[in-house]
């Protein structure tokens, strides 16, 4: 056995892999020789590579598109498929009416106590007619912003599909989020109605979701709609004319419902990302853009194909969902929606789902890995995982541990892990393809088109093996069309460090064989528990309390979540900063954002540290919280404040 290093390939296609892969049946037909040839033309001849791939797919249009780019105004506001017109719900229902796909097997469901339901893309679409017409018949249509706070129950995937077919934008919201997170976002986006269930199950406890709904539209003026699905029986309030049983509004709904035409770069989907500073990002996805990228991601590169059975359990709130609601059925695929966690009622409940249901294709983040090897899971040796042809991965950067452990002790070494690497935004940059080498931990190949590149702080080019920010010189079918109602916030964030240039915020490193790393975000953003936190919105929270003068939120390393949340925060004077604080503001986050935010620490200090602008140097506090060096003080206001931290730190 190889030693487990990181810097040599531990993973080699077959011919016949490679020749059976769907990236090999695109490259026939671009007539490109291999993917080196692939990406080159890809990246100097902007629109063919997508062109080509909108063919290859047969992406339905109701009227073809006069030109596949239109970069009048520059790539950041790059127009596809102009003069086109389509839906998303075309692709992924209508298409396959008459033909032998409509009597497969779309979607099956399993509940958290082990209830089952299946989906033919028949009965996928009839459900998703009968919810259009409901929709339709509250007054809701074209340009409508419509939430979802839902579990993974079917509903989410029929709402979120009858959302974009009577031309409205889909806002999926993540299910443990609490009434003021709700509220946010639905205020930045307008919505007008709600779906949500009358309960939801955590790991066996109830939560009562209707009411944290109530709580959230209390202060949503624009919210006038707010549809319940039966769920767990939970007694809820009720508010007649505002409140609408999901059944009820679909029942004697007809089985079949017009799909609007659209056109092709209209928005039809809205999923929220935040950054370091500010309000929520709603990241802005349209009706030709995602399921292409979706195509592109899944199909192409990681050879997702009609025939495999997807498992990836993630939450609807992070792009992943939707990746699996539009994504899976626009390639004619079977997926599994589960409610629920990975690790219970069982610890080992995905591998005896993946055993049960003979996944092929599973998709997984570190994080999730790294619970099962804290927990001591050995799947191989109580379940066949014989069908398993490919595992994906993404949401943050691998640790070396986790990786080898799922290629040696679950794969062994006979599956893939492909890793992609990218972003509510845009999905992926960088990919990992069954027709190349892998090294651990890594990414052997860039996404066609984007021109994805590593450098320095002046923007130029880094050599082999140096670390850099990780860039796009291009745009892609699948970047978002900007952030909602914000443009200004969207080229500020994303391209104005270099001209022309999209800034994505990661480190990253390409050695020179052309595999690439990517060693997590470049700035103060936080990623708990996969899912990306501007540690403006939680200090927001804090200092809401009114008991503090400043407070800041900080990501630090945890074994099991990868990167776990701390508060450092200085108490007004007067206010005791004591346990029944700090237990206070653990009650707050959880409120505000949900369980899955919980503080792993709540720490009071004096002041925290700033520049002399005043701007809290998060890095700082970072680095004094972990005992690390600081680096650079010198402009910082109030040195002495770092020692503070590090001071309080050895108390807790």
């Amino acid at each position: 056995m190889k030693a487990k290093s990181t810097s040599e390939i531990a993973w080699r296609p077959d011919p016949s892999m490679i020749e059976a892969s769907n990236l090999q049946a695109f490259m026939r037909f671009a007539g490109v020789a291999d993917y080196d040839a692939l990406v080159a033309r890809a990246n100097a001849e902007h629109g063919w590579f997508d062109d080509m791939l909108l063919r290859h797919v047969d992406y339905r249009f109701y009227r073809p598109y006069d030109k596949v780019i239109d970069e009048s105004r520059g790539a950041p506001f790059a127009r596809w498929c102009v003069g086109g017109t389509t839906n998303v719900a075309l692709n992924a229902l209508d298409r396959w009416r008459g033909t032998p796909t409509y009597d497969r097997t779309a979607l099956d469901w399993i509940g958290e106590k082990g209830e089952a339901r299946s989906f033919s893309y028949r009965d996928l679409d009839r459900a998703v007619c009968r919810c259009a017409e409901g929709l339709r018949a509250l007054g809701l249509g074209r340009g409508d912003v419509i939430a979802t706070y839902l579990p993974n129950v079917p509903e989410a995937a029929i709402a979120m599909l009858a959302i974009p077919k009577i031309g409205a934008i889909a806002m999926p919201l993540f299910s443990g989020f609490g009434a003021d997170a709700i509220a946010a976002r639905a205020a930045v986006a307008g919505a007008k109605a709600i779906v949500a269930t009358d309960g939801a199950l955590r790991r066996g406890k109830p939560t009562d979701t209707k009411s944290i709904v109530d709580e959230a539209v209390r202060q949503s003026p624009s919210i006038a709609h707010v549809i319940v699905v039966r769920h767990t029986a939970t007694p809820i309030a009720w508010r007649a004319g505002r409140d609408h049983w999901w059944h009820e509004l679909l029942e004697g709904r007809a089985e079949e419902s017009q799909t609007e035409e659209m056109s092709a770069d209209d928005p039809y989907l809205l999923v929220f990302t935040s950054g370091t500073t500010g309000k929520p990002k709603g990241v802005v996805h349209t009706h030709v853009g995602f399921p292409m990228k979706c195509i592109i991601d899944l199909g192409l590169m990681q050879d997702y194909k009609p025939e495999d059975v997807l498992l990836w359990m993630s939450d609807m709130g992070w792009v992943v969902g939707p990746m699996l609601v539009y994504g899976a059925p626009v390639m004619g695929g079977h997926y599994i929606l589960v409610e629920g966690a990975p690790n219970f009622p069982d610890p080992d409940r995905m591998w005896r789902l993946c055993a049960e249901r003979r996944v092929s294709y599973l998709g997984v983040a570190p994080t999730t890995v790294r619970t099962f090897l804290a927990q001591g899971s050995d799947p191989a040796s109580r379940y066949d995982l014989s069908a398993l042809r490919i595992v994906i991965s993404s949401g943050e950067p691998w640790t070396e541990d986790a990786w080898w452990w799922i290629f040696d002790r679950v794969g062994k070494r006979r599956v893939p892990i492909l890793n992609f690497s990218g972003g509510t935004e845009m999905i992926g940059i960088v990919m990992t393809s069954v027709v190349r080498p892998i090294k651990p931990c890594g990414f052997n190949a860039e996404v066609p088109g984007i021109g994805a590149d590593v450098v320095d702080e002046s923007g130029r080019p880094v050599p082999p093996g140096t670390v850099g920010e990780l860039v796009m010189r291009g745009t892609t079918i699948g970047l978002t069309r900007g952030l909602w109602n914000d443009e200004q916030r969207y080229l500020e964030t994303y391209w104005s460090t270099w001209p022309g240039v999209w800034h994505h915020g990661d480190f990253a490193s390409r050695d020179a064989e052309g595999h690439w790393r990517i060693y997590g975000r470049s700035d103060d953003t936080m990623k708990i528990a996969g899912k990306r936190t501007g540690p403006a919105e939680i200090e927001s929270l804090l200092m809401a309390t009114g008991h503090f003068a400043e407070a800041a939120a900080i990501g630090v390393p945890d074994p099991v979540k990868g990167s776990a949340l701390v508060c450092v925060a200085a108490p007004k004077p007067g206010v005791a900063g004591d346990d029944r604080l700090a237990e206070a503001v653990i009650e707050t986050v959880v409120h505000g954002l949900g369980v899955p935010f919980r503080p792993k620490a709540v720490t009071f200090v004096p002041e925290l540290p700033k520049t002399r602008n005043l701007k809290i140097m998060r890095r700082v506090i970072r680095a004094a919280w972990l005992g690390e060096d600081p680096g650079d003080l010198s402009a910082l206001v109030n040195p002495d404040a770092v020692d503070a931290i590090r001071a309080a730190r050895q108390k807790d």
